[in-house]
């Protein structure tokens, strides 16, 4: 019925030029425009990012960046302003790094975007 090589994500915000220097000045993300909208070109998928003045931010994480290190990708947001969001029920290390056992799951930290958006970078463990 469809055709899901041709697929993508979107998301909402509420400033779309807020959302541009996000993702493409702090965090160094590949964007366009189009038609009022943000392009994230996350690999081989793009990922829209749409206006919404009433935009209220989803409570679980949006979009999963995997990285080979998670402490210098923690350590780069950091420097470059983000703050890593931190989640009760969650043994946090000093960094707002989530470690894992190996049994469940990878190596995790959270962010969000400006409109509230929960990003996550994460490290298979």
């Amino acid at each position: 019925m469809f055709d899901a090589s041709i697929a993508f994500h979107g998301l909402a915000v509420p400033d779309v030029e807020a959302a541009r220097a996000f993702y493409a000045d702090t965090l160094g993300l590949p964007t366009s425009e189009e038609m009022g909208m943000l392009v994230l070109h996350l690999g081989s998928q793009n990922t829209i990012v749409y206006p919404k003045p009433d935009h209220v931010p989803a409570t679980y994480t949006v979009l999963n960046f995997p990285v080979p290190d998670i402490d210098a990708a923690v350590d780069e947001l950091a420097a470059r302003g983000v703050e890593l969001v931190r989640y009760d029920g969650f043994e946090h290390d000093a960094k707002g790094i989530v470690r894992s056992d190996g049994t469940r799951g990878p190596h995790i930290a959270w962010f969000t975007d400006p409109a509230g958006n929960v990003h996550a970078v994460m490290q298979d463990a």
